[in-house]
């Protein structure tokens, strides 16, 4: 456990840099937890190498290289080099990693239960660039300009209009634009995010759409003929958009928590209890979340909804209305596999990745702890800065130096003195 104390006489000289008459104390709980041998420091260091032979990435003075790119730094730049190591590693598609296996599980049924003349009739798309434009991360999406998602606070930046993607759907237009009307999504995606055992700053989503004609959607309906996708003069309400026809929302809506009805089955076995929660997402409308009864408890495992019709008209498909859902990949590994801790999915550990080399992928398997050894917690005191401070620069600092060995950073009290 020395090797993991290591990390808070490190902090200290940041912590008192730049002071200001409030002070706070967090709480630190560094912990192997199964992730990081406890005796080897070789075996330490090779747990945080790349394990590619891809040229790394660059942070430099005036720019920063990832992929084999070059891109500018300016004044909005905050990307790290904990952060850009984890670039190309895509866990998502290393064989028999827990990740792989809930993508290869979707990919199957969809391949499976959705095939016309013999062939899938969905795409799958897993290996896109995360390197993104701002302009492909919110606006091809229709996210306001003041929504609190495009916060720098809370994403990557390589510069003011280059970013590591926030979510899959950066890549949804550009999709449908090259005339894809089914397709699956998967990737890596990035987010400054706070210290616990269910958030990281690098995640995996997968997603889905699907497109339809008015004869595609009406084929099967008495008098489809008569019946249409569009309306003119129509009015926007919680259950439609304002250029839909109800009667055409209806079905999508149908087709879409059918189809979803049946993947998180093939996921979580027969007879699951589903149920449906309205919501708000900025590129959909109506928009729903799916929960499922398990082990006794309603569990959120996606979200989802009909897509805003003029992110589908701007991708060259205006004759054409659609759902859209998505996923994370981790919330479900953690759940079907019995992974306590999302730090566990970047381990290298044999150990660990050994218990998800299986002969089938559907075969069940639950994760077994690695460490005997307990959590070591710490608390550490120290003035905020005189600029501009959010819980995420803490966040981001902590997991610079710390690295994967910090497991949960909370906020045990503050103090601002009077004067």
């Amino acid at each position: 456990m020395g090797i993991q104390t290591r990390t808070l006489p490190l902090l200290l000289p940041f912590l008192h840099s730049s002071p200001r008459h409030v002070a706070h104390r967090r709480s630190l709980k560094l912990s192997a937890n199964g992730i990081l041998p406890t005796h080897s420091h070789t075996l330490l260091c090779r747990h945080f190498s790349n394990g590619s032979s891809a040229a790394q990435p660059v942070i430099g003075q005036d720019s920063v290289e990832v992929l084999g790119h070059t891109y500018p730094r300016d004044d909005v730049t905050n990307i790290t080099p904990k952060i850009l190591a984890k670039v190309g590693r895509n866990l998502h598609n290393q064989s028999h990693h827990p990740l792989w296996l809930i993508k290869e599980r979707i990919k199957d049924h969809f391949y499976g239960a959705y095939t016309g003349r013999g062939n899938p009739l969905f795409s799958v798309h897993d290996n896109l660039s995360p390197v993104v434009t701002t302009e492909q991360n919110f606006d091809s999406l229709l996210i306001p300009a003041d929504h609190p998602s495009r916060k720098r606070g809370d994403n990557y930046f390589l510069n003011r209009t280059t970013m590591l993607r926030a979510h899959t759907s950066a890549h949804q237009r550009e999709l449908v634009r090259s005339g894809l009307d089914r397709f699956l999504l998967a990737g890596d995606v990035y987010r400054r995010d706070e210290i616990d055992a269910t958030h990281y700053p690098v995640f995996h989503q997968m997603e889905g759409v699907r497109l339809f004609t008015n004869h595609e959607l009406f084929s099967r309906v008495e008098n489809g003929e008569d019946l249409s996708l569009f309306e003119a003069g129509g009015r926007r309400t919680a259950q439609k958009q304002q250029c839909h026809t109800l009667e055409a929302v209806k079905l999508v809506e149908h087709n879409l928590k059918s189809t979803l009805t049946r993947l998180v089955t093939s996921l979580f076995g027969k007879d699951l209890e589903v149920r449906w929660v309205d919501c708000y997402f900025p590129f959909t409308h109506p928009s729903f979340e799916m929960e499922v009864r398990f082990r006794g408890d309603w569990l959120e495992v996606l979200g989802c909804g009909v897509m805003e019709q003029e992110l589908v008209n701007s991708a060259g498909a205006g004759n054409k209305l659609g759902w859209a859902f998505g996923l994370g990949l981790e919330r479900l590994a953690m759940v079907l596999y019995s992974i306590p801790d999302i730090r566990l999915f970047w381990s290298q550990d044999p150990r660990f990745l050994q218990q998800f080399v299986l002969s089938d992928i559907h075969q069940p398997v639950s994760f077994q702890p690695l460490s005997k050894y307990p959590a070591l917690h710490n608390d550490i005191s120290f003035w905020l800065p005189e600029d501009e401070y959010t819980e995420n620069d803490f966040y981001e600092l902590v997991r610079s130096i710390g690295g994967d060995l910090v497991e949960k950073v909370t906020l045990v009290d503050s103090f601002s003195h009077p004067k």
